[in-house]
């Protein structure tokens, strides 16, 4: 058994080691904003239920999206509120749902449809409101509010929706995991290599943490990511994973870029802090929303959807 003094040693190590370690998160998370343990302990529980939803049964994964887009949809309406705009809250969740359903059940016609019943919802839903004495307002504010929450509507629900339609395509629960693996792997590339090689600012303004040697990372580790997931998933030529990876570099790169202006022009620093880490839920499908699009538009191409 050690002595008092072995154990003075193993305890100072100890305590150095948590430290050195707690003083290089601090670093990390000051050069690229994001409490690294934190983000990969709740990024480990995402894949793990995005995976079970998606290989198991594909109506789970539907719930999921759902589930998502429900939660960002009243993030998104909160900040609205943050900058003095009246979002309805439930209205806008329900808008949203009914995009959803209508891309599972009817495809594309039915999102589209959706898309209108559910902006028409969400209208009728806001002027209804302002009958209400408490919520009355000027004209003019209540076309702003009613144009807040239609934005907020197809930025969410709608290019959501396009993973719901990807994955009714021939093996489309993999194209469904090359899109999610093929954004994370831009996220991840660019994280690594903004944080150890990052000098020269991207766009400062819009995204201070964003730097040119982060997207070339992202650029090689995202085209990686596509040509093998396109070989063992897709069962497509290696050129189909280029494509893929430049495709949702750029999606990818945009939604993110595009939030952190919502985000700037609303006045806050994150949707929510529900993810430890990430933020808000809206800050983790920021990429992935236009990437929905893109990953689909390239599908549609090779005739797989």
């Amino acid at each position: 058994m050690p002595g008092p003094d072995r154990r003075d040693e193993i305890r100072h190590a100890i305590e150095s080691t948590r430290a050195q370690l707690e003083a290089t998160n601090a670093k990390i998370e000051a050069r690229a904003g994001r409490n690294l343990f934190f983000a990969l302990l709740s990024g480990l529980v995402f894949a793990v239920v995005f995976l079970a939803s998606l290989l198991l049964v594909k109506q789970l994964f539907v719930a999921l999206v759902a589930a998502l887009v429900s939660i960002a949809l009243v993030e998104l309406a909160a900040a609205f509120r943050v900058s003095g705009r009246r979002v309805p809250r439930v209205g806008v969740v329900l808008g949203g749902l009914v995009v959803v359903v209508g891309a599972f059940v009817w495809g594309p016609e039915g999102m589209l449809l959706g898309l209108f019943a559910g902006s028409a919802l969400l209208t009728v839903w806001r002027l209804v409101e302002s009958l209400v004495p408490a919520w009355e307002t000027p004209r003019r504010t209540l076309i702003r509010d009613v144009f807040s929450g239609l934005f907020t509507l197809v930025y969410v629900a709608f290019l959501a929706s396009f993973a719901v339609l990807l994955l009714a395509g021939d093996r489309g629960e993999w194209w469904v995991f090359a899109l999610v693996l093929v954004v994370v792997s831009v996220d991840i590339g660019a994280y690594a290599a903004g944080v150890t090689l990052g000098r020269h600012k991207m766009t400062p303004r819009i995204s201070p943490n964003k730097t040119w040697e982060g997207f070339a990372g992202a650029a090689v580790v995202a085209m990686a990511a596509g040509v093998g997931v396109a070989l063992l998933a897709l069962h497509q030529p290696w050129w189909v994973g280029v494509v893929l990876g430049l495709v949702v570099l750029l999606t990818a790169t945009g939604g993110d870029l595009t939030e952190s202006l919502i985000k700037r022009n609303l006045g806050v620093k994150d949707m929510s802090s529900w993810i430890p880490g990430h933020g808000g839920f809206l800050d983790r499908l920021d990429s992935l929303l236009p990437s929905a699009v893109g990953v689909y538009g390239v599908a549609l191409v090779l005739g797989v959807v």
